[in-house]
């Protein structure tokens, strides 16, 4: 069932989202090379206590930090670590999100480690751009899917590839609620966008194959093929003047 929000309840949404890309920037501004993600971790962690919420993650079904910190060729949930400083031409994924007063938000942005290649650049500006154009799709009436369409359709005219064991999801007061929100699809297909549905939309591309894989320790996602991967995330509401990002 897809639950939509009254406008106090979107309020409440968009403070907790505040608080993850506020965050967020802080940590955008940690990454340099040398920095370990755990001392990003450490960072979210606080700044959470700071601003009277509880980070999202830490706990969610044992996953056993506040950060996923996901380093070049690792897709999603990459556990921060003590020993992985991040290199020079490394791309790092940050993925947040935190509770305040039973409400949740979460984004995720990829940012570059130092100076990168032109081909990475790219994977990181087309994945971000595919999540704009999915935003612009988030309106009263349009079907679920055309905001699936519009990144798949970005990223593969880019000559990427959409990750499809990992989709966005609807968002409220659970992290995760319905919708799913694929990152590919046929336009013109699920259900309709109504005010006040919250969609957490979040693009996992690949520079090479589709094809991902769990590592070990049960949350680190890598591609298969070893290409690398980028991953940003907004929090949406569905209004009747268009697209509320809470997350900005």
């Amino acid at each position: 069932m897809i639950v939509c929000k009254s406008s106090s309840e979107l309020e409440k949404m968009h403070r907790a989202g505040m608080v993850v890309w506020e965050a967020l920037q802080g940590l955008r501004q940690m990454v340099k090379p040398g920095v370990t993600t755990q001392d990003l971790d450490a960072f979210a962690e606080k700044y959470s206590a700071d601003h009277h919420a509880r980070p999202a993650f830490k706990g969610y079904r044992g996953y056993p930090s506040s950060l996923c910190t996901s380093i070049n060729e690792q897709v999603v949930h990459g556990i921060p670590s003590a020993s992985q400083p991040v290199k020079a031409g490394d791309i790092l994924s940050m993925d947040f999100g935190v509770e305040i007063g039973g409400y949740y938000a979460d984004a995720a942005v990829t940012v570059p480690v130092g100076k990168v290649t032109p081909e990475r650049a790219k994977l990181l500006e087309v994945t971000r751009e595919s999540l704009d154009r999915a935003i612009e799709k988030v309106r009263v009436g349009n079907r679920l899917s055309d905001v699936s369409a519009a990144v798949q359709t970005w990223v593969e005219s880019n000559g990427f590839s959409v990750v499809r064991e990992f989709v966005g999801h609807g968002i409220g007061t659970k992290m995760h609620e319905d919708p799913q929100v694929p990152n590919f699809g046929t336009r013109g297909k699920g259900p309709r966008l109504k005010a006040g549905m919250v969609l957490a939309i979040e693009p996992m591309i690949n520079a090479g194959g589709a094809g991902v894989k769990v590592l070990p320790d049960g949350w680190t996602t890598v591609t298969v093929d070893g290409s690398l991967s980028a991953h940003f995330e907004h929090t949406v509401a569905i209004t009747k003047d268009g697209p509320l990002v809470l997350t900005l």
